[in-house]
């Protein structure tokens, strides 16, 4: 049958001019809607092999070339989470029925699942970067459409105290206190750290290395491990030949579990993610004095602008122009300790002479 119906949706069912059978959704529950649109792909279908009408592509076919030549990227399972949340609402679209208006809903539905502005743009940027590359790179589209992200508040530096971080670690299982006291001490990245394995570390030159294609800026990344990383890593070693971080003999897929999230109630600490164990290692740095500079090499970013979010933790460089002002002698702003009600009033003008 041409027609056929999945739950209430009808699909349809082409075979081509060279023999190959299509099955598409007609996404409808009408069956005058399904056969429209059955009648409308079977001409389409002829005219690209009659004619050489270039073929619409559809959402799928994009996805499985995406992730196809995007394995590789630090992010790959991000995308594969957003993408799984997209393909009930654009699986069976023609990329060009992917229009502004079909990307609006897709934002109206996803925020009202209670998500934050910053998750909806995550998803809105892998959908937005999948268009861009099938108008430019594949030419399956004549122009990708404008995808409009929503806005966001300014950065937060979310870090914990010394304190704050011993509590936490205290209510983690084992296999994730390590991985995160080695976090705290390196400052790596989630996936830097659940893949990283023992070929990536010299325990005897006291480094380890992210290769270029493990790093969100796509350079490699030498890592110096210093005594409570090295701490850490000779308590795993000889528990998986391949992987330095495992939980009963196997790599941890994700850290940012509900584990975790159990362990930050218990610890009483709110709003934290595992990815701010970055900005916390990054904070203890900057108020030990490391130099901005430094910090940027440290931690792999490949813009300043990145760090200078954490410059504001230390003043130590400002202290000497704020002690400028120390040279000020002043006696007293008081007219009763001063005896001499004028005494105010020539402090006030040698004050603004300064």
């Amino acid at each position: 049958m041409s027609l056929y119906k999945r739950g209430s949706t009808w699909w349809v069912r082409v075979t081509t001019p060279n023999g190959e059978q299509i099955r598409r959704s007609a996404r409808t529950s009408q069956r005058k809607e399904a056969q429209e649109y059955h009648d409308r792909l079977r001409v389409e279908l002829w005219r690209v092999h009659q004619l050489g009408d270039t073929p619409r592509r559809t959402w799928q076919e994009a996805v499985e070339r995406w992730l196809t030549e995007t394995h590789h990227k630090a992010s790959h399972m991000d995308d594969i989470r957003h993408l799984r949340w997209l393909h009930p609402h654009l699986y069976g679209h023609y990329l060009d029925e992917i229009t502004r208006d079909v990307i609006d809903q897709v934002t109206a539905t996803r925020l009202r699942d209670g998500v934050t502005n910053a998750t909806v743009n995550r998803l809105l940027q892998v959908l937005r970067a999948i268009l861009n590359r099938a108008a430019r790179d594949w030419e399956w589209l004549v122009k990708a459409p404008a995808v409009r992200l929503l806005r966001e508040p300014k950065h937060r530096v979310r870090w914990l105290t010394h304190d704050e971080a011993a509590s936490l670690l205290s209510e983690l299982p084992p296999h994730l206190a390590e991985m995160a006291r080695f976090s705290l001490a390196t400052g790596l990245r989630e996936a830097n750290v659940t893949g990283l394995s023992w070929a990536q570390v010299d325990l005897e030159r006291r480094v380890a290395w992210i290769h270029a294609d493990q790093s969100k800026n796509q350079k490699p990344l030498p890592v110096p491990l210093n005594a409570d990383a090295v701490v850490v890593l000779r308590r795993q070693v000889g528990q998986h030949p391949t992987w330095v971080f495992t939980f009963q003999g196997h790599p941890v897929g994700k850290a940012n579990n509900h584990v975790w999230r159990k362990a930050l109630v218990r610890a009483g600490i709110t709003d934290f993610r595992w990815h701010d164990l970055r900005p916390t290692w990054a904070s203890w740095h900057i108020q030990q004095g490391t130099p901005l500079h430094v910090l940027q090499e440290l931690g792999g970013w490949s813009d300043i602008r990145m760090v200078q979010r954490y410059a504001h933790l230390s003043a130590d460089h400002l202290a000497v122009y704020a002690d400028r002002l120390s040279q000020l002698r002043v006696i007293s702003t008081n007219p009763a300790q001063s005896g001499d009600d004028g005494n105010e009033k020539r402090l006030e003008e040698r004050l603004l002479t300064v």
